[in-house]
């Protein structure tokens, strides 16, 4: 049921959600090339179809970096984020073959959540390392 969820904006929450990403990019402090995505609606998964509930969701990620500047950056997000307000959830590897070291935090107020994985190309083969992150905001109804 959509009765909880707030009512808010769209264009503000994916401005949100940008902004959320560039203060994660700022903490990784990582050299390399950023991709140039903006943050996108998409329905909320959790609820009916029926129901207009929706997210914003921005992928995005850093690549032409060494891996052991990316394992630093990943680091410094581990640090950081917690004295910035996010809880980090999942400090692991993913459920990949190549068991990707993965970071998911959430921010205190639970408007935010993000996913951190550090692809290794020494794991993937012809594919260059990167490290691949999604912001996603709360779920919310369309004004």
């Amino acid at each position: 049921m959509a009765a909880d969820v707030k009512v808010r904006d769209g264009d503000v929450v994916k401005a949100e959600v940008e902004q959320a990403s560039s203060r994660i990019l700022e903490i990784m402090a990582l050299k390399g090339k950023v991709t140039d995505t903006g943050a996108m609606i998409t329905r909320c998964a959790d609820y009916d179809q029926e129901e207009e509930v929706y997210r914003a969701r921005h992928p995005w990620s850093v690549y032409q970096a060494p891996v052991a500047d990316m394992q630093k950056a990943m680091d410094r997000l581990r640090d950081e984020l917690p004295k910035r307000g996010w809880k980090i959830v999942k400090d692991g590897v993913d459920n990949s073959p190549a068991k990707s070291p993965q970071l998911v935090a959430q921010s205190k107020e639970d408007e935010f959540a993000v996913d951190v994985r550090l692809l290794d190309e020494r794991k993937y083969g012809d594919d260059p390392s990167l490290i691949e992150v999604t912001v996603e905001s709360a779920c919310y109804r369309a004004k």
